[in-house]
């Protein structure tokens, strides 16, 4: 009961709150003006993150969940928090952006603890990370927190696909009784959904850098605390269940490489563009996105309860799956087709012999 009345105060509190909050972005100019790039056609408030966080901190206060790393976790989220409205304000340089996500990180995993030190291996061995343990964990949490911020191009898109992967999290959190996780997770899907009453098509208001950093911190954190030091295929669980992100990012890297472009170069090729390119509109892109979302969340829970035998197939089966969809779509180029070719190749080789 408890933990449904957090939800309920942490959804009414954002709903209350964002109002308040686009009425500020406007005050100090925090907005989001059209270009070649976006895809709104008008000035948009872009502040939204700012409710999601006041609401999660009065959930917080309510639920006080008590767990030792609670402090460092908050600490971190507050320098997150002033790294996206610092950004949502005045834009800052990339180099600075990723100088407040490394801060928070080191926070987090330094003073909280939170470390993959070991993965346990098949037939009872260990993989132990030593030195790399700090290094990969801040690397996760970074990734992840930029892999959330890129999936913010369309109204809804990154705080739904949040919203879902939470609820995987917090559902493998109660199966494994980890009530901490379970909790933070319960406040931060109330607070996104109330302030996805505004931010989904036709949006309002957007969540900004503000709420896609805190967002991306908050979900790499929580997916850390639930399946640190477990087997090598539960630790493929958390990339599971932030798949869309992860994937998104993951073809927006090769991309790049193949058009020979800096990484950090913006473009219009993401998964939500390529889908909108198809003819979908744009409440069907998201929509569409949700439901992929939800289906690696599904595949996550399987995953958690089938044999390793099991698990090697699924994830051989979800690894083609997507390169045969990144170049159906072309999300990394159209020239990009190496399965296809395959598959091309083979059929005319099979026509050829009979």
């Amino acid at each position: 009961m408890g933990y449904f009345l957090t939800l309920l105060l942490c959804f009414l509190a954002s709903v209350c709150i964002t109002p308040l909050v686009k009425r500020l972005a406007f005050a100090i100019g925090a907005t989001d003006r059209p270009n070649q790039r976006k895809v709104h056609q008008k000035i948009m408030p872009r502040l939204g993150g700012l409710a999601i966080y006041v609401a999660f901190v009065i959930g917080v206060l309510f639920l006080d969940p008590d767990n030792a790393v609670e402090v460092p976790i908050l600490i971190g989220s507050v320098i997150i928090i002033i790294t996206g409205v610092l950004d949502d304000l005045i834009e800052l340089s990339p180099k600075v952006k990723l100088a407040g996500q490394l801060i928070a990180a080191f926070v987090v995993v330094v003073f909280g603890g939170i470390q993959v030190e070991y993965i346990n291996l098949p037939f009872g061995s260990q993989l132990h990370f030593g030195v790399l343990s700090i290094p990969l964990t801040i690397l996760w949490i970074v990734g992840i927190t930029n892999a959330i911020n890129l999936i913010d191009g369309l109204d809804g898109l990154a705080a739904g696909v949040s919203a879902i992967a939470l609820v995987t999290v917090t559902w493998m959190a109660f199966l494994k009784g980890d009530l901490f996780v379970a909790g933070m997770s319960i406040i931060l899907i109330g607070s996104i959904l109330g302030f996805l009453v505004y931010n989904f098509h036709p949006a309002k208001i957007f969540m900004g850098d503000t709420g896609a950093l805190f967002l991306g911190y908050m979900i790499s954190v929580l997916s850390l605390l639930g399946f640190k030091n477990v087997t090598a295929i539960s630790f493929i669980i958390p990339v599971i269940i932030l798949g869309v992100p992860i994937s998104d990012t993951f073809f927006a890297i090769i991309r790049r490489l193949v058009k020979r472009q800096p990484l950090s170069a913006p473009d219009k090729s993401h998964l939500h563009h390529c889908l909108l390119r198809l003819g979908y509109t744009h409440r069907q892109t998201v929509l569409i996105i949700y439901g992929v979302s939800a289906l690696f969340g599904l595949i996550a829970v399987i995953l958690s309860k089938a044999a390793a035998w099991v698990s090697l197939i699924i994830l051989t089966v979800i690894v083609l799956v997507l390169e045969v969809v990144a170049e159906k779509i072309g999300l990394v180029g159209h020239e990009y087709r190496p399965i296809l070719r395959i598959v091309q190749g083979l059929r005319y080789v099979n026509g050829k012999m009979k």
